[in-house]
């Protein structure tokens, strides 16, 4: 007969036997996952590699691209905006690299620029919107109406300096006096709204806004402001183009904004790539399409349907 004793020994060899297979399997099993894990992170590490070996490969290859093109400008470019003048606009968040290739764009092309307007923060922001109608309201130059349709501070900022600033698109003959495109400029600026980076300026026949990256575009419908004022501007002169970098093209950035509204893409050239060559390329070559009356929506970004256009015959 089975003592206790006997019978205890045989229920503790039996656990025992039990603790050494789990403490041998979950060391097996612990061998296999750390193989597997070892494995995974090599094949990761060589996928990180490939990428970032390809990646520096597109890398090399945009900005040669970008050497070729730059170098290229003078042929691109050159006559293409002969006998016409443009006047510039920039927002906060505008690189004045951008700006200034811009602007070496159009004297290549032929165009003189009359004159840079800086919009401020407070130019865009909604939160300012009763004090700039307020201010906007009283300078509005002898015989001459804004649009009905400009009620929001972008749509009537636009309409205003597109009186003042751009010519009449049917006989070329400004709109205002000297004097009251002064006053607008000088109550515009000591309400903070405005900064003139150049001094004195004068009508012109186009406009080119330029901007950022839309990071602030949420903010106070700063990219919506934007993307008003410039709709306004392009329906008081010949031509008007917003060009920015690819962020501007997100929804709600100004760029996104003006594509999403048939009204707006259907008038206004829109480019979403000026930090690249290309892009600057064609901020300028856009404002010819805007003076044969067509608009497009070039750049990389959102809602572009193409990358570029063709400079016209010369």
């Amino acid at each position: 007969m089975i003592s206790f004793r006997q019978h205890a020994i045989s229920i503790v060899a039996i656990f025992l036997a039990l603790a050494i297979g789990v403490v041998l399997g979950s060391q097996t099993l612990a061998a296999d996952m750390l193989s597997g894990l070892r494995s995974d992170r090599t094949e990761l590490s060589r996928r990180v590699e490939e990428y970032s070996a390809r990646n520096r490969q597109l890398t090399d290859e945009l900005n040669a691209a970008d050497r070729f093109i730059a170098g290229s400008v003078g042929r691109v470019l050159g006559g293409t905006l002969t006998g016409r003048s443009v006047v510039v606009f920039t927002t906060p968040d505008a690189d004045p690299a951008d700006v200034e290739s811009v602007i070496r764009g159009l004297e290549t092309a032929g165009a003189p620029v009359t004159g840079r307007l800086a919009l401020t923060d407070a130019f865009l922001d909604s939160g300012e919107g009763d004090r700039m109608r307020a201010a906007m309201t009283n300078v509005i130059p002898a015989g001459a109406q804004l649009r009905t349709g400009a009620v929001d501070q972008g749509s009537m900022a636009g309409d205003l300096l597109g009186l003042v600033l751009l010519l009449d698109p049917g006989n070329g003959a400004p709109r205002s006096t000297p004097q009251e495109l002064s006053l607008v400029l000088e109550t515009l600026r000591g309400g903070g709204f405005v900064a003139e980076a150049d001094a004195p300026i004068a009508p012109a026949q186009l406009a080119v806004v330029i901007t950022g990256n839309g990071a602030k575009a949420a903010e106070n419908a700063q990219g919506a402001n934007i993307a008003r004022f410039t709709g306004a501007l392009r329906g008081r002169g010949s031509g008007a183009i917003l060009a920015g970098r690819a962020g501007a093209a997100d929804d709600p950035g100004p760029i996104g904004v003006i594509r999403s509204d048939p009204a707006m893409a259907a008038a206004v050239t829109t480019v979403d790539n000026l930090d690249r060559e290309i892009g600057r390329v064609t901020a300028v070559l856009g404002l010819t399409e805007q003076l044969n009356g067509a608009a497009g929506r070039y750049g990389t970004g959102t809602r572009a349907t193409s990358l570029t256009l063709a400079a016209p015959p010369r």
